[in-house]
């Protein structure tokens, strides 16, 4: 027997069932009264296999092809949602593994797709840290960046130079120093910004003399 400690109501005629000292788990309210369930009360043993091992694995796997169906998600962004929709860790774990083995998800394919739609105005270190926070692993991703054309890393910092409209020869050091932390944050090396930086001057020290002469 396990002791109902509390029911909460959620969204769309939900109901969350918290059992004491274990789970708690989402049910309809067609479903509460179907197994008795009320704040206070015992759900027998019966019930409680019939819930966690029929009922709740079906639907979860369920609520996950149809979150893939609105939009494509890493493994861990699918797990985060169904634990957030109420569903037991293992059964949550139990959704995304089934996806999974369909090749539903793919965190290799996901980062692949990522990578080519933004590598043209990201670094490759900004990409990876938007994917880790994503849930991406390390090893997905230098998977799906090995198939892929590296960002020109040298023309987005030309690009960023014209943006901001920063003119490399004659910024003081701290405006270049302000610069080049606006370009570490975002993901580029500092050999790269340093070259390219050089390059920008000397151009721009060269369109100066043809100008006085």
């Amino acid at each position: 027997m396990h002791l109902i400690s509390r029911i909460e109501k959620r969204s769309s005629g939900r109901y969350q069932i918290l059992l004491e000292g274990e789970d708690s788990f989402p049910l309809y309210v067609k479903e509460l009264r179907q197994y008795g369930i009320e704040e206070g009360g015992m759900l027998e043993d019966q019930a409680y296999e019939e819930i966690m091992r029929e009922l709740l694995p079906v639907r979860a796997k369920k609520k996950a092809l149809y979150l893939l169906e609105r939009m494509d998600r890493t493994e861990q962004q699918l797990y985060r949602k169904l634990t957030e929709g109420g569903y037991p860790e293992t059964i949550a774990r139990e959704a995304v593994d089934y996806v999974k083995s369909y090749h539903y998800i793919d965190d290799v394919r996901y980062a692949t797709v990522y990578i080519e739609s933004r590598r043209a105005t990201r670094s490759l270190r900004q990409i990876e840290r938007e994917l880790y926070q994503k849930g991406i692993a390390k090893e997905d991703f230098q998977c799906a960046a090995a198939q892929l054309e590296a960002p020109d890393e040298e023309r987005q910092i030309r690009s960023w130079i014209e943006k901001k409209g920063f003119c490399v020869s004659r910024a003081d050091r701290k405006e270049t120093d302000r610069f080049i932390r606006f370009l570490l944050y975002r993901g580029y090396g500092m050999s790269v910004i340093q070259k390219v930086l050089r390059e920008c001057a000397e151009f721009e020290n060269e369109n100066v003399e043809l100008h006085k002469n």
